[in-house]
């Protein structure tokens, strides 16, 4: 089965696609954007890990993969440079289609269904589809027709995905990286792994604890082509990358690349049409990569050497996560008030609305709601960019929560502290500043501390919008250095770091509100 988050990014390319048809005026041609703005936006997922794109095990400071040199040599036949656009891998077409960069350059698959909602350049690299088991598990299915029942995992949308299901196989699928579903296999939670050749040759072959079935058992898993994604109606562009993509074939660079990776194989030859013979030589990139991943160093050298490289990368994700969270809470602060205001005092056609709007959001899940204001809102012509899309989401759903927060403060106040009130002549809104207001707070502050730590955490589901906040940078730094546990730890004290102040802030002002109500009294 489909991830909700593929689903859902599918659904959102498809109504940007559909909106693009129904206004019937072709899009201003990318290419010349690009040559205006001097560079290519291109748009990947890091989290998805080696030989693609992901963040250098040595240099996290640096992207690297074998699609990270493709873009630069794409673009420079261009005349331009290559900028990288982090976005989810699922969501990539969405994100294409709404405009956040020119091109998805991510092993994005030639399928039938993809074209329904973008232009797909020529296919750049072919591989076949190869399955991994455990070594010495007599058991374990070896053949297509044996994989019926059995548990499988791999990538969602993918080919293999799709061939899976169509054999029977009880299918998990992984949105945090491939080195889950090798883990998974290690681990016996599943019997299989299929997955891309290129995927295969930097998690499974180089595990002893896996064996590759190769040969004619596995010539009916089928094969896999990628392609550079563009936006629907932009011929132009594709044709460019058309052209370029050709270029970088005759003249060899392609062929370079993928030999750096340890990804040449007899399938891209025959693509290209490169008959040439092998290359002595080492695959360097592939190399590298797997000496600096083949073995973890122990946690105290981790410690010393390599978490203190990735601390900008932290620093800089969680001011992001800051600004983030401190903006939609404001949000959420404000409109919480008013909404429990118009609860509590308002006519019953406010009332009827402000519960409604508290029932709706509550009832829904803050990502079908984030979905739909980056990727919704601009069927009704208005685009926000991915901080402000961010930014109101979160706050949008938080004023539901804090509204009760405040509605309980303020029916926390005995009723005869406002008739007294409105006997002396204050009017409704003096009492409400006065004399409920104070009382209120008080009962309020715990519960909306504890929504905004909450709300840290819920603004990782920013990274669906392109934006790479504090779990991202983790989930991208994991996935790259195999390291779940110590960077696990690493990211909790920071967000530990961003939350322990605010909750000991909010003690100190409900212990302060305590002193000056037993004054008062």
């Amino acid at each position: 089965m489909i991830a909700p988050r593929l689903r859902l990014g599918f659904a959102a390319a498809l109504s940007v696609a559909s909106l693009a048809r129904a206004e019937g005026t072709p899009p201003p041609s990318g290419l010349d954007r690009i040559r205006a703005r001097g560079e290519l936006r291109w748009g990947g997922d890091s989290q998805g890990g080696a030989p693609y794109v992901f963040q250098d095990p040595m240099d996290p400071n640096h992207l690297i993969g074998f699609e990270v040199d493709l873009a630069a040599a794409l673009a420079a036949r261009l005349g331009v440079r290559a900028r990288p656009i982090q976005g989810q891998w699922e969501s990539l077409l969405a994100l294409l289609g709404r405009g956040d960069f020119d091109v998805a350059l991510n092993g994005i698959e030639v399928a039938d269904e993809k074209q329904r909602v973008c232009l797909l350049s020529r296919p750049y690299y072919v591989a076949p589809e190869r399955l991994a088991i455990r070594r010495g598990d007599g058991a374990a299915p070896r053949t297509l027709s044996s994989l019926r029942g059995r548990r499988v995992g791999t990538l969602p949308g993918s080919l293999a995905e799709r061939t899976l299901t169509r054999a029977g196989a009880e299918v998990r699928t992984y949105e945090g990286g491939q080195d889950a579903i090798y883990a998974d296999l290690r681990l016996g939670r599943t019997d299989a792994v299929l997955l891309d050749g290129p995927i295969t040759r930097y998690y499974g072959e180089i595990d002893p604890a896996f064996e590759i079935v190769d040969g004619g058992s596995a010539s009916d898993l089928g094969e896999v082509r990628y392609a550079a994604a563009v936006p629907l109606g932009d011929e132009a562009l594709r044709d460019a990358l058309d052209q370029a993509f050709a270029s970088l074939a005759k003249d060899g660079t392609l062929r370079a690349i993928y030999e750096r990776w340890g990804l040449w194989n007899d399938e891209t030859a025959a693509l290209l049409g490169d008959s040439r013979p092998p290359r002595p030589g080492v695959a360097e990139a592939f190399e590298a990569w797997r000496a600096a991943v083949g073995r973890l160093p122990p946690f105290w050298e981790r410690v010393r050497d390599r978490y203190p490289r990735m601390m900008p990368l932290f620093a800089r994700a969680a001011g992001l996560t800051l600004l983030i969270s401190l903006s939609a809470m404001t949000l959420a602060i404000a409109l919480g008030v008013l909404l429990a205001l118009g609860r509590r005092f308002g006519p019953a056609p406010v009332r009827f609305a402000a519960v409604a709007y508290i029932e709706f959001v509550r009832g829904t899940p803050l990502l079908v709601q984030l979905t739909m204001i980056y990727f919704g809102l601009p069927e009704l012509g208005l685009r926000l960019d991915p901080f402000a899309a961010g930014c109101l989401a979160l706050g949008l759903n938080y004023a539901a929560a804090e509204a009760e927060n405040y509605r309980a403060g303020l029916e926390s106040v005995p009723l005869g502290q406002s008739e007294a009130a409105w006997s002396l002549g204050l009017s409704t809104w003096q009492t409400i500043r006065h004399v409920l207001a104070p009382q209120a707070i008080r009962v309020a502050i715990p519960p909306m501390t504890n929504d905004f730590i909450a709300l840290i955490k819920d603004s990782s589901l920013v990274a669906l919008v392109t934006m790479t906040e504090l779990n991202k940078t983790y989930m991208n730094l994991a996935s790259s250095t195999r390291d779940h546990l110590g960077l696990g730890l690493i990211v909790s004290l920071w967000y530990l770091a961003i939350g322990l102040p605010f909750a000991r802030l909010a003690r100190h002002a409900e212990a302060r509100l305590a002193r000056t109500q037993r004054r008062a009294a």
